[in-house]
């Protein structure tokens, strides 16, 4: 009886300090991680750059030499596609694989600091269109189906620090720190925690999905949904301030948004002519739009103050970020199937799904630096990141 009292009482104390009665952790929510070398800052290897490949490897390419530097696979046979993106910081390379397995690793060497697998080999967990999120020492990342949860991870070794089950599997998009919280989407929910212990602070839902990554001006977050709609949010309640809508039959918008100067920057599809919009962050006024017609945008990014992206018909484009004025076009021979990283030599890299290419601006010459071996017919995604 005595025992009892105490496991009760122990529970109620647990249940005081978290707000809310401690889960059982199921096979497939479980952290298991591996520390193989203490984790350091590491010197940059500024000659090379990272190729996620779309066959799930990661090299690193030595673009003086001309030659592979290393290549780190996962653990399993499971990781036929990238489908996720890395994050170097202090020289080591933070990288999510689809098998939900995350490496930390040295950016000259190769070498692994540590690994760590969310859930276990036997029910599959899957990380998809990831990207490792760090602040104040954790790691921030979602999981989709089996276990669709939100994880904080201990940046030293890959322990875990807190998890929250979320409500639907549709939560690929990455997270978004920002005000020492963390805010993410799943299904037409989103939620905001405490980034330092996991509590749920606030959660709203909405009549549609939302699919879009959330963004943040620095005052406010901005995120869309499924369908037409971007809303802005307060990130303390997730009041809604305004919304906008884009053109009828426009949609689609996921990760191509983006937040500059008290402004938001996003491109809608569609099937006849698809869009890139400029909108004040502090109202939802639209401050300009460009169309691109029979085609759809694929990617976008701001570099320099412009509005760089390709679209789907691999038209490589530049928009004066001001005006939306097009002040760069060109048709590419190859197709580009990842981000573009933009180097100090008036060039350009991005991968096609045959090779590493280096676009020269003056030129327009669309270089094969690395070719590929092997070829797949139909390439998922890629992701490429100069070392600096």
């Amino acid at each position: 009886m005595k025992k009892n009292l105490i496991t009760l009482l122990f529970l109620f104390t647990v249940i005081n300090i978290f707000g809310q009665t401690p889960t059982i952790s199921k096979p497939n929510d479980i952290v298991t991680n591996k520390v193989i070398n203490p984790l350091k800052k590491i010197p940059l290897d500024d000659a090379s750059i990272l190729i996620y490949d779309y066959d799930g490897s990661l090299m690193s390419f030595d673009l003086e030499a001309e030659h592979i530097n290393w290549i780190v696979k996962a653990t399993d046979s499971y990781t036929e596609m990238c489908a996720n993106k890395i994050t170097l910081q202090d020289g080591v390379i933070y990288i999510p694989f689809i098998n939900g397995e995350i490496f930390a690793i040295d950016n000259q060497t190769g070498e692994i600091f540590w690994k760590s697998r969310l859930g276990n080999i036997t029910d599959q967990i899957v990380l998809k269109n990831q990207i490792p999120v760090i602040h104040d020492g954790k790691l921030f990342i979602t999981t989709q189906s089996p276990n669709n949860t939100i994880y904080a991870l201990n940046l030293k070794d890959g322990s875990l620090v807190w998890n929250y089950k979320l409500d639907s599997s549709n939560n690929d998009v990455p997270v978004l720190f920002f005000d020492n919280k963390v805010f993410t989407q799943s299904g037409s929910n989103l939620y905001s925690f405490d980034a330092n212990t996991g509590k749920l602070l606030n959660q709203k839902s909405f009549e549609e999905a939302i699919t879009g990554k959330p963004v943040t001006d620095g005052e406010n977050i901005f995120i869309a949904n499924e369908k037409n709609v971007i809303y802005a949010l307060s990130p303390n309640k997730l009041d809604v301030l305004w919304q906008f809508k884009v053109d009828e039959n426009q949609n689609n918008i996921k990760e191509r948004i983006f937040c500059k100067d008290n402004k938001v920057y996003f491109a809608a599809q569609g099937p006849e002519v698809s869009s890139i919009y400029a909108v004040d962050s502090k109202t939802g006024t639209q401050l300009w739009k460009t169309d691109f017609k029979d085609d759809n945008i694929e990617y976008i990014v701001e570099e320099s103050d412009n509005v760089w992206g390709y679209t789907r018909k691999a038209r490589l484009f530049q928009l004066d970020i001001n005006n939306g004025e097009i002040a760069f076009e060109v048709k590419l021979t190859t197709k580009p199937i990842s981000n573009l990283e933009f180097a100090v030599d008036d060039s350009l890299f991005y991968y096609s799904d045959a090779a590493l290419i280096q676009f020269e601006f003056k030129s327009k010459d669309e270089n094969e630096v690395y070719l590929r071996t092997s070829i797949k017919d139909d390439p998922y995604s890629a992701y490429v990141k100069l070392i600096r």
